[in-house]
């Protein structure tokens, strides 16, 4: 789950909840420069683009396994995390580790600081959301090589026919125009969006107008925080909206 917020002509505020990469979707469009046409400015919380240096145990396991390659396999097109693939992998994998299943979420994106019961019972209610098993392929295969780049559909001869190059073009996250203004907010806890991953991103992004690029680190964050901790309005939201007035 990440968090794309954008600000534009037409809409004033509009949050988007995407499962795995809805900011790494936001930068490649960026970069590629499909949408700067229609967006005034985007808010990015904890943003996902690079992965190699992802420390979430659930997420690098399912991809060093190549799981989401089973389930592709298997002919399921659409992964739904509530469902009942997802369900017997994460018993099973709680009965293989002796873990108890109430500490996956930790597990999954690191240890939220800031929920209480009733905002944990809210989230699980409507996250994570289903997404194409493709996605998730893609995914894994970008934390497995530790690039940034379209999808390998594992064979060179299909890649030539989709890219005209045997291995997949990489997203080059340097080409994002420099003043487009962005606003990037991450935390040191995340375990999905990695601190150490996202200075990877700001090193891309060095040459970003100053003036047009906010950058807020939360230490006590972790990936729901930023979406269902008790204090998000003033840590991140509050923040997130001066931005937009100014931009």
């Amino acid at each position: 789950m990440a968090v794309t917020s954008w600000h534009t002509d037409h809409i004033n505020f509009n949050r988007k909840k995407l499962l795995g990469a809805g900011t790494l979707m936001a930068l490649v469009a960026f970069y590629q420069g499909q949408v700067l046409n229609k967006f005034r400015s985007a808010a990015l919380l904890s943003p996902i683009a690079h992965m190699n240096q992802m420390t979430s145990i659930l997420t690098k396991i399912a991809a060093v396994a190549f799981l989401a390659n089973e389930i592709c396999w298997l002919g399921l097109r659409e992964f739904v995390p509530n469902g009942d693939v997802a369900v017997k992998f994460a018993k099973d994998f709680c009965h293989i580790l002796n873990l108890k299943c109430s500490n996956l979420m930790t597990l999954f994106a690191g240890p939220n600081c800031c929920l209480n019961s009733s905002t944990i019972d809210v989230f699980l209610d409507h996250e994570p959301q289903p997404t194409s098993t493709k996605n998730l392929v893609h995914l894994s295969q970008m934390i497995r090589t530790g690039t940034i780049a379209k999808y390998d559909y594992g064979d060179q001869g299909q890649n030539m026919q989709h890219y005209g190059q045997p291995l997949p073009p990489l997203y080059d996250m340097t080409g994002i125009p420099n003043e487009f203004p962005l606003f990037l907010s991450y935390g040191g806890q995340d375990t999905l969006s990695d601190a150490k991953d996202v200075q990877v991103l700001l090193n891309d992004l060095k040459d970003h107008d100053r003036n047009k690029l906010v950058v807020m680190l939360n230490e006590d964050y972790a990936h729901v925080d930023f979406v269902m901790g008790v204090n998000a309005n003033q840590m991140i939201y509050d923040p997130m909206m001066d931005f937009f007035k100014v931009n």
